[in-house]
């Protein structure tokens, strides 16, 4: 469903991105894990052309990008099948809770307002924040606009919801009140994957995770395996530190 191939990425001299290769299935929860600097959120701003990749190809669905000869076209087509989560909301500030959800119905969809209104508020309310509609994002707590922000990813009905780092910029104590919706979310079979350092939640909830460091794929596999007998020193190394309680096959 999604392909990454040979994927590289530059800014400047700064090689961020060293020929990544990731496939992941259709409805697949992949998580993302690595130590800042490791090329984990230029991966994913990549994947729909928020950055433009200097090398390699990108297939999500039945669309294949060339990085080489993309058009405008292609990029509007792989943008349809996406949506993305950011750690900084990147909410309109000036519009209500329901309008931010229904922007990118009606500017990019076309979709008429009522029906963007009414697929808006379903949203809302999966999320919990039915009560919310027309407050303001400066009204509301970083937990509320981030599960704003995920409603607005969800009300795009996309193949797969890109989330970078969605609780990093949340008190700790409201950080599981948007793991719980991404949770909910999860058993509903959209395709996601996430950019995250919350280990737990990394290893409760994915099908598979993938370790980066350095703009490479260190090691991926089954939750299960990478959390408990990694096979890389360096993922090792990174999972004594985030997760010291557990013990690891050495």
């Amino acid at each position: 469903m999604i392909e990454i191939s040979n994927l590289h990425k530059k800014f400047g001299k700064n090689e961020v991105l060293k020929g990544i290769d990731i496939q992941v299935n259709k409805g697949d929860i992949i998580s993302i894990l690595g130590p800042s600097g490791s090329g984990k959120t230029t991966l994913l701003r990549c994947l729909n052309y928020l950055e433009r990749p200097d090398e390699g190809t990108i297939t999500i669905d039945n669309i294949t990008i060339d990085s080489k000869k993309v058009h405008k076209k292609d990029i509007y087509s792989i943008r349809k099948k996406s949506a993305m989560v950011f750690q900084g909301y990147n909410l309109f500030q000036h519009k209500t809770v329901v309008q931010n959800v229904m922007e990118g119905l009606v500017v990019v969809q076309k979709k008429s307002v009522k029906e963007a209104r009414e697929i808006a508020l379903e949203m809302l309310k999966k999320v919990g924040l039915e009560q919310k509609t027309d407050s303001y994002p400066l009204q509301l707590s970083g937990g509320q606009q981030q599960r704003v922000g995920i409603a607005r990813a969800l009300a795009l009905n996309p193949q797969v919801i890109l989330f970078d780092e969605p609780t990093s910029a949340l008190d700790p104590e409201l950080v599981g009140e948007v793991l719980d919706v991404i949770r909910k979310i999860s058993h509903e079979g959209i395709t996601m994957i996430i950019v995250t350092h919350e280990m737990n939640f990394a290893r409760e909830v994915s099908k598979r995770v993938i370790f980066m460091d350095g703009g490479v794929v260190v090691e991926e596999g089954h939750p299960r395996d990478i959390f408990t007998a990694p096979k890389e020193e360096r993922t090792k190394q990174f999972l004594k530190r985030m997760t010291p309680e557990l013990e690891y096959s050495i």
